[in-house]
């Protein structure tokens, strides 16, 4: 009986060591910025020609939220430099679907048997396993890169033409 409770703590202890690691372990998109260095989380941009831009925005985990701070991007420096409307002309997303991470368990079974002898004695046996795998994976990197043309007036009728500032009051709640 005393080895039974030794393994029940023991599969107590782990399974909260499970738990805090992967708390610490996850990482989590930063707050919306420039970035900061050449492999952090954070927007930038690049002038093409007067009117248009390159935007991107790295960051980790789904690529809808990275995605829409591009966007939130885009719409800023559209007001910063005195228009009113962006067009995305281009839109590269890089990033897996499942790019959040998180805990993924599987549980495998196993059924095995064996026989023989030993000197003089004959043997058989069955045994059956479970087996608990667990695995911590954290977020991946995600990025969006978009190629914008700046407008001035009414927003365009067009799928990929944005308000700058419905767009920025939308994603932000910013004016």
């Amino acid at each position: 009986m005393n080895k039974r409770r030794e393994y029940n703590a023991l599969i107590r202890v782990s399974a909260l060591a499970a738990v805090l690691f992967s708390t610490a372990a996850c990482a989590s998109l930063a707050p919306y910025g420039p970035q900061q260095g050449p492999r952090g989380q954070g927007y930038a941009e690049q002038r093409i020609e007067r009117d248009r831009y390159r935007v991107s925005y790295n960051g980790v985990g789904a690529p809808g939220p990275v995605a829409d701070m591009a966007l939130l991007r885009a719409a800023d420096l559209t007001i910063e430099q005195g228009y009113d409307w962006f067009a995305v002309t281009q839109r590269y997303i890089d990033g897996r679907p499942d790019s959040a991470g998180g805990f993924r368990p599987s549980v495998s079974v196993g059924v095995g048997s064996s026989s023989g002898r030993y000197g003089r004695y004959r043997y058989s046996g069955t045994s059956t396993g479970v087996g608990v795998g667990l695995n911590f994976q954290g977020p991946s990197p995600t990025s969006t890169q978009l190629e914008i043309r700046l407008g001035r007036g009414e927003t365009p009728d067009d799928v990929e033409a944005y308000d700058a500032r419905e767009v920025r009051y939308s994603l932000s709640g910013r004016e």
